[in-house]
């Protein structure tokens, strides 16, 4: 399936121009963005990814976005795309940015642009990750939040691919384990999968979130960690085989990882099994 966009209020191609060259998100990275998991031509977990839209881009000092409109274009996207080919597995992007602006820092208040797009993927049954030799700022007015303004993000995952790996997983600026460059992080010791806590400076995932939920539901040892349980240092008990380690997000749902700079690491058992609990419910909870 090719990729589908719909921009402001109409379908456009991929090579076709869509917003202004002086739009904020182009110009300073002024805007915010949600990739969501597409299940059999259906967005899976909307209303909580909207949710999470309104939120970071209020954190970012714009304006609500129009759900309506958002729902509008995701509507029109995903109606063109299964016209087309049919029901897909994909991925659909919401990205709204702050409109035409100066070529400044300074934003017009009141101007938006939204774009909705569609594609069909596969997701990985594993990562290959690697350590980030930068943090993550836990202090940043934008910690948390789901910006466009995502350069630091592709510096470190350029270098992670460069040392084979497709994610870089980062510490925040007091050495504590803290994300991935677009997945959260996971790690099983002692029979337990624990998750960073939202403080560490870590996006609040969707599928963390989920994973939390349906993991206690089925009555697996899944919880955030408590306050200073997980050092930077604990993927030295992953390379070692004392741990293993897990990434989620809506492009991996729960993925194990089975290399960590350069060594070959075991999925762990309550990995696996939140794996398989996920991939259930994700089905047949499209919207919870």
């Amino acid at each position: 399936m090719s990729l589908v966009i719909w921009a402001e209020g109409r379908l456009v191609g991929a090579e076709e121009a869509a917003l202004s060259a002086v739009d904020h998100g182009i110009t300073v990275g002024d805007g915010v963005f949600e990739t969501c998991t597409v299940l059999d031509g259906q967005v899976f977990a909307l209303t909580r990814h909207l949710a999470r839209l309104r939120r970071s881009a209020l954190g970012l000092g714009l304006e609500a976005p129009d759900e309506r409109k958002v729902r509008d274009g995701v509507t029109a996207v995903l109606d063109t795309a299964v016209a087309a080919s049919g029901p897909f597995d994909g991925r659909l992007r919401l990205t709204v940015t702050a409109g035409v602006g100066p070529l400044g820092s300074m934003r017009v208040p009141g101007a938006q642009s939204v774009v909705v797009a569609a594609q069909d993927s596969v997701m990985a049954p594993e990562s290959r990750s690697a350590r980030s030799p930068w943090p993550r700022n836990e202090r940043s007015p934008i910690a948390g939040l789901k910006t466009t303004s995502y350069a630091e993000n592709v510096v470190a995952l350029a270098d992670a691919k460069a040392k084979g790996a497709d994610e870089s997983i980062l510490p925040n600026t007091v050495g504590e384990l803290c994300e991935g460059t677009g997945s959260n992080v996971f790690v099983e010791r002692g029979g337990e999968l624990v998750t960073p806590r939202l403080d560490s400076g870590c996006l609040a995932g969707i599928t963390r979130a989920l994973v939390l939920e349906w993991g206690a539901e089925a009555g697996l040892p899944v919880r955030e960690a408590h306050e200073g349980e997980l050092g930077f240092d604990v993927l030295d008990e992953v390379s070692a085989g004392r741990a293993a380690l897990a990434l989620t997000s809506s492009g991996r749902n729960v993925q194990p990882v089975t290399w960590l700079d350069g060594v070959d690491v075991a999925a762990g058992e309550v990995t696996l099994a939140a794996r398989e609990v996920f991939e259930k419910l994700c089905r047949e909870r499209l919207d919870p």
